[in-house]
């Protein structure tokens, strides 16, 4: 079928998107890689089309379907749309992200390239045609333009070639017969696809539910995109989750299938409420009030679930005593990594807990998972943006005393704000520590971190403790103190750092265990039970260069800005038969940097041991380290899309 064939199809109603395809993910490299491709005739791959009634297909976008037999793209989404989105100027009717991607692609017809419109480079230069432009309007739009130029006839030839795309064959295979059931299909669909990443349980639970409910995809999109304006990252399938817990009590997917489109509603209306409870006191209460320090998101779920269920005994909002111990509940989850393994089956174990035996049963779970609840300064040795416990030093500089060393305000949440009023600072600057011979694991350890405005991070810069503490404790009397600080000045000093590392990981555990009691309002025999015979296996830190030592989300501003789609924080990685969760990626791209051209990656913290083993039995492309990972986008990613077509 030639290629104007397809696009008119797309046009009249005949071709569309099914609903459980996820979105488009090329940039413009790709789009660029493409149409080189095709200007040069290389083979770029056949089309999958699902042939079913109009009737009962669920497609994606506002495009009304034709009579009769429709035909919905299941393999070449990303190249068929990328052909749209030149050729017409515009995006196709399935399309839901930011048409200007397609704009302003360039044919030089002199080197017979394509690149997207840069102002110095083209501005003044006639031999960079618009190939939108050229497609709309034709030879006889450019022909006057170039009428003076030397090589005229070869110029026009070649602005034919480009117009020629068009005519260009695709192999198109279809799917048909009454027996190709939504299953089916989604089952085809994933072998087809066995070179990417497999649509997910809750992809396949999403399909089915918007067979009935077709505005749901939509309304929970604008949901998430509420929660992201807000500093907060979910993905469909941590909504669909909590969806699940509420309506089913249950956590697999597969207890969604069955349900009606009334139900779902009211699961979606439910949820999202309690979401936005949950949100509200973990913010408010704990002041982990935006997606970087937000751990233990599996968690809310389970949350959502117990505030569900408890409104329905009728308690609409619940005491602080209830509320407080079940935010307990919520930070010793997180700390200890409650869901970071087999994340359904410890979620179905939690909601059975909560329905047996309520908020008890549910911390008696978790107690026998781990052991004592009571931290020690051992748990603050973790270095690194990405450790575990650096949201807990967050935790505790919201929630308690803790005040600005150049102001003297407090740091409260709901005094100060979001996080993008405070930054991490340096206790002892990092330029002078590994002057005087420190490792990067104590350099960036957990107790070198507190919280400051981004004035008085300033004010320090690298100065010493030694130096600037002096000035601090006269001008605000017990700011240092309030931030966790060892009151003897011959700590202070950069020959006995070490020593003040450890003094401050006291003082840490210290304040984090009043502030647990403090959440128990005098329960705390949680607190009070030996840790058990197997604790928790602590990881040995080594001095390789963690990716986590940046933070994933200045990673994802840098992989944006080459061009690449971001990737999706605490993915979670399912088997694809059963469903089964197997560990959370901190972050990945499923569909792999450049999608259809590359393997699906992931980056995760060195300590996230399970996770890498999961991810790379599951072929994944892993990173820990942070140069590792760059030289891979450019080496590989980018430079794989030089001459290529892709997809």
């Amino acid at each position: 079928m030639k290629i104007s064939t397809v696009l008119d199809h797309i046009d009249s109603g005949h071709l569309a998107l099914p609903e459980f395809q996820r979105g488009y993910v090329w940039n413009r490299e790709q789009i660029r890689g493409l149409f080189s491709s095709l200007y040069r005739r290389h083979p770029v791959g056949g089309l999958l089309v699902w042939a079913t009634e109009s009737k009962t297909a669920v497609s994606r976008g506002d495009g009304q379907l034709s009579a009769g037999v429709v035909k919905l793209l299941l393999d070449g989404q990303q190249r068929i749309t990328s052909l749209y989105g030149v050729v017409r100027g515009k995006a196709p009717p399935f399309f839901d992200g930011d048409p200007g991607v397609f704009k302003n692609l360039r044919f030089n017809i002199e080197s017979e390239s394509f690149e997207f419109f840069q102002p110095v480079k083209m501005r003044d230069d006639p031999h960079w045609i618009d190939v939108s432009v050229l497609m709309r309007e034709g030879l006889d739009h450019f022909i006057p333009l170039l009428s003076q130029e030397p090589k005229f006839g070869e110029y026009v030839g070649r602005l034919s070639k480009v117009l020629g795309i068009v005519d260009i064959d695709l192999h198109v295979e279809e799917i048909t017969g009454e027996d190709k059931t939504l299953d089916v299909v989604v089952d085809i669909f994933n072998r087809v696809n066995s070179g990417g990443t497999k649509l997910s349980k809750g992809d396949l639970a999403l399909a089915k539910i918007v067979v009935d409910w077709p505005e749901g995809r939509n309304l929970m999109r604008a949901k998430l995109a509420e929660w992201s304006e807000a500093g907060f990252d979910f993905t469909m399938d941590w909504l669909l989750r909590a969806m699940n817990t509420v309506l089913t009590g249950r956590a697999r997917f597969v207890h969604l299938h069955d349900k009606s489109a009334e139900e779902m509603q009211d699961a979606f209306r439910r949820a999202t409420r309690q979401i936005d409870n949950a949100l509200n006191v973990i913010s408010g209460r704990l002041g982990l009030d935006h997606n970087q320090v937000l751990f233990g998101r599996y968690a809310i779920p389970v949350m959502v679930h117990y505030l569900d269920r408890r409104e329905a005994e009728g308690a609409a909002t619940l005491g602080v005593r209830e509320r407080d111990k079940l935010l307990f509940w919520f930070v010793q989850a997180a700390m200890w990594g409650r869901y970071s393994g087999s994340t359904e089956s410890v979620m179905d174990q939690d909601l059975t807990a909560i329905n047996e035996g309520g908020l008890d049963r549910l911390l008696e779970t978790l107690r026998l998972w781990h052991g004592s609840f009571r931290v020690e300064p051992g748990n603050f040795t973790g270095w690194s943006l990405g450790a575990r416990f650096y949201p807990v030093l967050y935790m505790l500089t919201r929630m308690g005393e803790a005040r600005d060393w150049g102001t003297g305000l407090p740091l409260k949440s709901s005094l100060l704000g979001k996080m993008n009023r405070l930054e991490v600072h340096h206790v002892f600057p990092k330029s002078v520590l590994y002057k005087a011979g420190y490792r990067k694991s104590e350099v960036n350890a957990l107790a070198n971190f507190c919280f400051l405005t981004k004035d008085t991070n300033l004010q320090i810069s690298n100065r010493l403790p030694e130096e600037y503490f002096k000035n601090v404790e006269s001008e605000h009397p017990g700011a240092l103190s309030s931030q966790w600080i060892p009151a003897g000045p011959e700590l202070w000093s950069i020959a006995h750092f070490r020593e003040f590392l450890e003094a401050r990981k006291e003082l840490l555990a210290a304040e984090l265990n009043h502030r647990l009691e403090e959440l128990l309002h005098g329960e705390n025999h949680w607190l009070d039970v030996p840790r058990s015979a197997s604790p928790v296996e602590e990881v040995p830190v080594h001095d390789d260069q963690d990716i986590a030592d940046d933070g994933f989300v200045p990673l994802n501003d840098w992989v944006k800005a080459q061009g690449i789609p971001e990737g999706i924080p605490d993915m979670e990685l399912s088997d694809p038969d059963s469903g089964e969760p197997l560990a959370l990626l901190d972050l990945a791209w499923p569909l792999g940097l450049q999608e259809e051209l590359s393997q699906p990656v992931a980056v995760v913290a060195h300590d996230n041991s399970e996770a890498l083993v999961e991810a790379s039995k599951a072929g994944y492309r892993c990173f820990v380290d942070v140069e590792d990972f760059k030289r891979y986008v450019h080496l590989e990613a980018l430079g794989n899309l030089v001459g290529s077509g892709g997809k």
